[in-house]
């Protein structure tokens, strides 16, 4: 199978999934993920290998600009401060943390 072939399954596969998490009022990243777990041990289906670039450049914009435009201005508002500790504080802990085992982990760093 080649891959472009896989890729529109796949994207099939997604937009069935996102009108089935509509209709049975299920967020749709959780069906997502089940079906990408599910997908992954199915014996036969082709391996992709994407270049991070194509992902930055393709994939990432369109999905964040979807997850931006939904975004209520109220809520967001409301949640400033959460959003900014994760957003933030958890990059900065999350850096500190893989640094503190990089430096355990391989003495001479």
């Amino acid at each position: 199978m080649h891959e472009t072939e896989v890729i529109l399954g796949l994207v099939a596969v997604v937009a069935a999934l996102a009108a089935l998490a509509r209709r049975i009022g299920m967020p749709y990243p959780i069906l997502m993920v089940v079906a990408g777990m599910a997908i992954g041990w199915i014996p036969g289906v082709p391996r992709i290998e994407l270049e991070p670039e194509i992902v930055f450049l393709v994939f990432l914009p369109p999905l964040l600009y979807v997850a931006a435009s939904f975004t209520s201005i109220r809520d967001f508002r409301a949640n400033t401060r959460p959003i900014g500790l994760l957003a933030i504080g958890l990059v900065l802990f999350t850096i500190g943390t893989v640094a503190a085992v990089a430096h355990w982990a391989i003495p001479g760093l």
